[in-house]
């Protein structure tokens, strides 16, 4: 058979859906219709984001794999499924108490130090830092927290519900569900001993996000929704943190509810977003978290591309005060939002200026690219008018875009 990136996507998805699943198998699974099904494994027409979420869902694989972006089970490079060998190691051995010949831990300061250096990682990508950071923490949290008492054992326990969050973010990144799921599990454990609501709202933050790639939009919306009605602050006179937690849970809504096109919903909820925002009236960031006037803004533009609103999203990205804006960013945040624009971009006919962000993206950060969805509907779109841009493109990044 030939590579797998040689295939067309509806052959990909032919292949994975396999003898065992009919096509309304697989439309029934996903949620879906079999006329869509149909068209995706004939190659006729393009499939939204969406959709392939939910087709990924349905299939058990990534939406990477559909695009032929990364193999079968062979997708990842090996630093990735090492760091993630490790990071799942960790995870469960520290919840299930598995941690003899750990004599002399981490002090609490260099645990919540580790702790911070691995949300810093995770925001760089680079999962082999992170995995290593995680896991030391975890393993070395666990001994520490289960002799601590008092002031120390409940900023422990903050340390470690932090931590369990950074590796069930990961996991999500490259779609390993029931790891996150697991970390998320013990974060909220740890949150709860803690009796801090504004960790326990950032960690419905983060399964908001598990179920919104999982293709389970309305429990993403929901999930979000209740978290900030159990934290709605009052805005003349709210906690920064609890204002910072409720703006990116009305993003969390906001992002899931126009994956769900529900655009009353996300426009309501990016409003709150935006009232948050202008509340603390600078960027900050919480345990691995940033909100402020730029995480709502941006975001603003990933959501109104999600909708299909490309003139609003490029309006609102080509404003005076958005010029700046990449470089405050971390690395992975700021080529998520320049996919955004390179969307909208195709969507306005600006082909060549989509081209130029896609390179950008591709060298700025070529691992998380391959794990990512927009990419390919991107190099897709830009094939339109020329397929030899697209090839030059996948060269110059090092990862095909169209077969």
């Amino acid at each position: 058979m030939s590579s797998w990136a040689d295939l067309t996507t509806g052959r990909r998805i032919k292949h994975l859906r396999g003898s065992d699943l009919t096509q309304q198998g697989l439309a029934d699974a996903a949620g879906v219709s079999l006329a869509l099904v149909q068209k995706a494994e004939q190659d006729r027409g393009e499939l939204s984001v969406g959709s392939l979420l939910k087709l990924a869902s349905a299939l058990k694989t990534d939406v990477g794999v559909i695009l032929g972006q990364q193999a079968p089970r062979r997708g990842m490079n090996r630093t990735d499924r090492a760091a993630l060998r490790q990071l799942s190691d960790a995870v469960h051995d520290s919840a299930l108490g598995e941690w003899e010949g750990i004599d002399d831990p981490s002090s609490t300061e260099e645990l919540a130090t580790a702790r911070d250096l691995a949300w810093s990682a995770f925001w760089s990508g680079d999962s082999a830092k992170l995995s290593s950071l995680a896991s030391k923490v975890l393993m070395e949290g666990q001994v520490r927290y289960e002799s601590a008492t008092g002031a120390e054992r409940q900023r422990l326990g903050l340390i470690l519900a932090s931590t369990y969050r950074v590796a069930a973010s990961c996991a999500t990144g490259f779609g390993q569900r029931d790891l996150a799921l697991g970390a998320l599990t013990s974060a909220k454990l740890h949150a709860r001993r803690a009796d801090d609501p504004v960790m326990m709202a950032l960690l419905e933050s983060t399964l908001s996000w598990i179920y919104l790639r999982s293709a389970k939009m309305s429990r993403a919306v929901s999930v979000a929704e209740r978290a900030a009605l159990s934290i709605e602050p009052s805005f003349r006179n709210a906690p920064r943190p609890q204002l910072l937690a409720y703006g990116r849970l009305m993003i969390s809504a906001a992002v899931a509810a126009s994956r769900h096109e529900d655009e009353a919903a996300a426009d309501d909820y990016i409003s709150q977003a935006h009232a948050a925002a202008a509340r603390l009236g600078r960027d900050e960031k919480l345990w691995g978290t940033a909100f402020g006037p730029t995480a709502a803004k941006t975001e603003a533009v990933g959501i109104h591309v999600a909708l299909k609103n490309y003139g609003r999203a490029l309006k609102l990205a080509n404003q005076k005060d958005m010029a700046d804006v990449p470089r405050q960013m971390s690395k992975v945040a700021r080529n998520r939002y320049k996919l955004d624009v390179a969307l909208a971009q195709c969507a306005a006919g600006l082909y060549d200026q989509a081209a130029d962000v896609l390179i950008e993206v591709g060298l700025d950060a070529p691992e998380w690219v391959r794990h990512q969805a927009l990419p390919g509907v991107i190099g897709r779109r830009i094939a339109r008018v020329s397929t030899a841009k697209v090839r030059h493109i996948s060269d110059v990044i090092g990862m095909p875009l169209i077969t």
